[in-house]
């Protein structure tokens, strides 16, 4: 099993400046490998491989050799980046769901990470030592366990410094066995309900912090382009945001980690979450709620847990009954399932996430195909 550990660092000044450097080398290299793929396309109508342009790297260190300095493998996984880049462009290309995105060349604040792999670092304790830069001081939240594969050192837009340890082998997280299952309706007025009846609030970090961004921001745009005082204001825009994030991390890591430990099998539904954000009344309370981050945490974790994460499709989960099957049409502003048919009355939430209980049941346990919700 593969596990990412990343713990914030302490580093010098003199280390501070040699991490700059390996990274706007890292962002030349980047810009050069994606002009040349570009040049030879439009040349001579095909690309060049990875393999190919990483062969290339010793002229390239003959030629600039200031290029010496920075690891092999660093500069390798800089070709891999751009060839990943133009993977992920071919995919979203032949599924034409909107833009494909053609990758672009980096600025120097697009450029925030490089990579080391199995040579040129060495891990003591809490001290990570790379060769040509220096000494990493860790805040070792918990202990990295397993094979390390890769070391990501990463620069956040406001200045900190992280170290990301991908690991393997790692030993799978014992949890209370249990065979209790849940079904989740999440929503933009409580973040989710659960069919045993908790319900957990939103706590709507972005919303909370409007008024100070609104701030911040309206004083960032009177800042004359390049100065002091713009650079400033921007990381005091960057550190509210940054902010805002890890609120909502940490509160997301939280509740996925509930019900990792306390069930076996979790029901979600299987939301269009582009598709939601498009309407415009509700855009940013959705983002606002992360969704899609939550699911993916949920995942992940019981992937590490032996847990187990279904979708469900979400046709008409807050339309029937969850009592006698009926459907029971409602507009989104009636908050309460009232059925005519059973004289049900229970929480709209509520009765979503018991359907949603209901059809992961049925399609765990049906052969056949996915049975209709009734």
């Amino acid at each position: 099993m593969r596990r990412t550990y990343q713990y914030r660092a302490k580093i010098s000044k003199q280390t501070e400046k040699n991490c700059l450097e390996w990274l706007e080398l890292c962002r030349t290299l980047y810009n050069l490998a994606l002009e040349q793929r570009i040049s030879i396309y439009r040349q001579y109508g095909k690309t060049i491989s990875a393999n190919e342009q990483k062969k290339q790297l010793p002229e390239l260190k003959m030629a600039f050799p200031e290029f010496k300095t920075v690891g092999s493998q660093v500069l390798q996984d800089v070709i891999e980046r751009v060839d990943r880049a133009f993977q992920g462009f071919y995919v979203r290309l032949n599924q034409r769901n909107g833009k494909a995105g053609f990758p672009r060349f980096k600025s120097r604040n697009r450029y925030d990470s490089f990579t080391l792999k199995q040579a040129g670092w060495r891990l003591e304790g809490r001290y990570l030592y790379v060769r040509n830069l220096g000494r990493f001081k860790l805040f070792l939240s918990r202990p990295v366990e397993g094979d390390i594969k890769t070391v990501t050192i990463r620069r956040t837009s406001t200045g900190k410094w992280f170290a990301s340890f991908s690991c393997d082998n790692v030993p799978a997280r014992e949890y209370p066995a249990t065979t209790r299952e849940v079904g989740i309706d999440v929503g933009i007025k409580s973040f989710c309900v659960d069919s045993d009846g908790s319900q957990i609030n939103n706590p709507e970090y972005l919303k909370q912090s409007l008024k100070l961004l609104r701030r911040r921001q309206r004083s960032l745009s009177r800042k004359k382009k390049g100065s002091n005082r713009r650079n400033k204001a921007r990381l005091l825009v960057t550190s509210a945001h940054e902010k805002i994030a890890n609120q909502r991390k940490d509160f997301l890591h939280k509740l996925a980690n509930y019900y990792i430990q306390r069930y076996q099998t979790i029901y979600i539904e299987d939301l269009n979450i582009k598709g939601m954000v498009r309407n415009r009344h509700l855009a940013r309370s959705i983002s606002d709620s992360s969704w899609g981050m939550f699911f993916n945490m949920l995942s992940s974790k019981a992937e590490e847990a032996g847990r187990t994460v279904v979708k469900v499709p979400p046709h008409n989960t807050s339309q029937i009954c969850s009592g006698c099957g009926e459907k029971v049409p409602k507009s989104l502003s009636v908050r309460v399932h009232r059925c005519p048919f059973c004289n049900l009355v229970l929480d709209r939430d509520i009765n979503a996430s018991l359907n949603i209980l209901r059809l992961g049941q049925s399609l765990q346990a049906s052969t056949d195909g996915i049975p209709a919700v009734a």
